[in-house]
């Protein structure tokens, strides 16, 4: 349906497992990385309520421990904060979320670029953080390895849609397609951050969910190819119509032909399904592009 690669940059890793029954894969490694564990978990729960929003360009830190503790901090900052947004929601997320969410996306970013972090500071996590901090760095790796620079010099850039709308908008080509919700979130964030990346793909692909102008005509039901609405309902009767309905992973190749495309969106859809203040995390983080000269931020403080 489109092009080898996506409008949004966001490796497999080896992650620390136990078993409750069983043998274990070595007794002093699992006491160390539970004693580690609840080390990080107990100092972040102590300072999350009264943690301040990070500086916009607050460093990061570098050592595994140290990159444990700030996503654990971090990660209950953010979910307070999501969970005071009240309905209704603006576009604009409120400023110490957004603050919060933009640091906890840049290191997200960090571990992406940086596997052999990623892996030592997984087992310090508590599962949950873990699981998620391992799919999202691991879907960010697979899309920046697909993900060509963007060829215009101005990318356009401007709010997305109210998040609940989007929620809405979901769950309606859900009811009326038989596409998960989630996976259609999924496609919208990874190709246009929910709508906030308004230029053209590499390969001419347009509006919040990247379609081609031909397969706009052919499955976006006559609507408006840059219109939220009219294009996650695109989205999902072209998904429907390459077997959507019960191969999830053939339709999204067929929507971009790369395996790591396939597999980072199916990442983030895992996320998005098992809480639902990831969906109103990953609508605060901000809009990063490839250029000639490095990884430039486009949105938030200070940008737009």
């Amino acid at each position: 349906m489109q092009r080898p690669d996506c409008a949004v940059a966001c490796v497999d890793v080896l992650e620390l497992e136990q078993r409750r029954h069983g043998s274990i894969l070595s007794s002093t490694v699992t006491r160390r990385a539970l004693t580690t564990a609840v080390v990080v978990v107990a100092a972040a729960a102590a300072v999350a309520t009264a943690a301040a929003a990070p500086d916009l360009n607050a460093s990061l830190p570098h050592t595994p421990a140290a990159v444990a503790a700030a996503l654990t901090s971090t990660d209950a900052s953010v979910w307070s904060a999501i969970d005071a947004w009240h309905a209704p929601r603006a576009a604009t997320p409120p400023v110490d979320l957004t603050l919060f969410a933009l640091y906890d996306q840049r290191l997200i970013r960090k571990l992406a670029a940086n596997p052999r972090l990623l892996r030592s500071t997984l087992p310090s996590l508590a599962p949950v953080l873990r699981t998620r901090v391992r799919e999202l760095a691991t879907a960010h790796a697979e899309l920046v390895r697909i993900t060509p620079p963007l060829r215009t010099r101005t990318p356009r850039v401007g709010p997305a849609a109210r998040p609940d709308d989007l929620l809405r908008w979901y769950h309606e080509a859900q009811r009326r397609f038989g596409v998960p919700w989630r996976v259609l979130a999924a496609v919208n964030f990874v190709e246009s951050a929910f709508g906030k990346l308004r230029s053209a793909s590499a390969a001419g692909a347009q509006g919040p969910m990247q379609f081609m102008p031909g397969t706009w005509h052919a499955y976006g039901l006559g609507g408006d190819i840059h219109d939220a609405h009219d294009a996650i309902l695109g989205a999902a009767n072209y998904l429907r119509a390459s077997g959507g309905r019960t191969n999830v992973a053939r339709a999204l190749h067929a929507y971009n032909p790369s395996s790591f495309y396939v597999d980072a969106v199916l990442r983030y859809a895992r996320e998005l399904g098992g809480d639902s203040r990831v969906f109103y995390e990953l609508y605060s983080w901000q809009v990063y592009v490839r250029s000639a000269s490095g990884s430039v931020r486009l949105t938030g403080p200070g940008r737009h």
